[in-house]
């Protein structure tokens, strides 16, 4: 009989995470209207798996809900969101939830197996079950939406941003090439997907429009008013026309190779997780909160 390493024999990874709230996500309907708030606007709604699994929940909440037709995603505060959560206090990455998908719990697990773990349940896993939705989304953009915060956005079938909205994918920094929901080549065509990673710089609103990956770009001040203007009259239409609608467009995309994509730039994605850590860099590349943050600031003043 082969002989199974339990958990205990492997090293296991305290989880010192502290939650700053206990509402990472805000739920609210009207008129048909689901609104789905991140609310870590003092992290920039950057994304733990605390705010992955109560966004999951409040998706579930809409799905189930009759009196629901058109779902809206948006941030509290300054921005939309600023990516995943690489170093609040809140960062949760080795603590156990009660996972949606068929992959086992990553804590207990070894090398690369436990980032591959996770990385299939909370962010590729995630997104694509969040694509699959019957019901259409709308991601309201504000201020940032870096890295993470794209795979959020992507996963919503219209992107509405406000004029100082902006687009970023800055991890080629830390040797990976691009976010774990890799939909870049699909979203902008793929000389233009290129610029966005090797590049790493912001797109603005008006050049994301420019290029087909936002649908509409509103003044701040417009852009919640006219959001639910829009997301109200795409609720007057019949629930299963718009279901029937987005599945054939989504699986459209996915003939075009989208899933496909996304495997393959997954697999690159966790090797490179593992050649950082191989050199003794960590898998993020040397990289942190702080570092990426203070980069960030420095490529916009340039």
């Amino acid at each position: 009989m082969q002989n199974l390493a339990t958990p205990s024999e492997f090293v296991s990874r305290e989880d010192k995470a502290v939650y700053e709230t206990d509402e990472p996500v805000l739920y609210s309907v009207r008129d048909g209207v689901a609104t789905v708030t991140m609310n870590r606007p003092g992290f920039n709604n950057v994304q733990n798996s605390q705010m992955t699994y109560a966004l999951d929940e409040a998706f579930r909440k809409a799905t189930d809900d009759d009196a629901v037709k058109v779902i809206v995603l948006c941030g509290a505060g300054k921005h939309f969101s600023a990516g995943h959560d690489i170093g609040t206090p809140g960062r949760d990455i080795n603590k156990s939830f009660d996972r949606k998908h068929l992959w086992w719990d990553h804590t207990n697990k070894p090398g690369g197996e436990q980032l591959f773990a996770r990385e299939q349940e909370v962010y590729l896993g995630m997104c694509r079950r969040w694509r699959d939705i019957p019901k259409p989304m709308i991601a309201m953009v504000q201020g940032a939406c870096v890295a993470g915060g794209l795979m959020l956005a992507w996963v919503c079938d219209l992107i509405i941003a406000s004029e100082d909205a902006f687009f970023q994918d800055p991890v080629v920094r830390m040797g990976i090439p691009g976010v774990e929901y890799f939909a870049h080549a699909h979203e902008l065509h793929p000389r233009i997907a290129k610029e966005f990673l090797l590049l790493g710089e912001r797109m603005t609103a008006e050049r994301a429009y420019q290029m087909g990956m936002v649908n509409r770009v509103f003044a701040r001040d417009q852009l919640q008013e006219q959001t639910m203007e829009i997301a109200h009259r795409m609720s007057a239409q019949p629930r299963m026309g718009l279901a029937l609608t987005k599945t054939v467009i989504n699986r459209a995309e996915e003939l075009q190779g989208l899933r496909a994509t996304m495997e393959m730039a997954f697999g690159y994605h966790h090797f490179a997780h593992a050649h950082s850590m191989a050199l003794g860099s960590g898998h993020l590349g040397g990289h942190d909160a702080k570092t990426m943050a203070e980069a960030n600031k420095k490529e916009a003043k340039a």
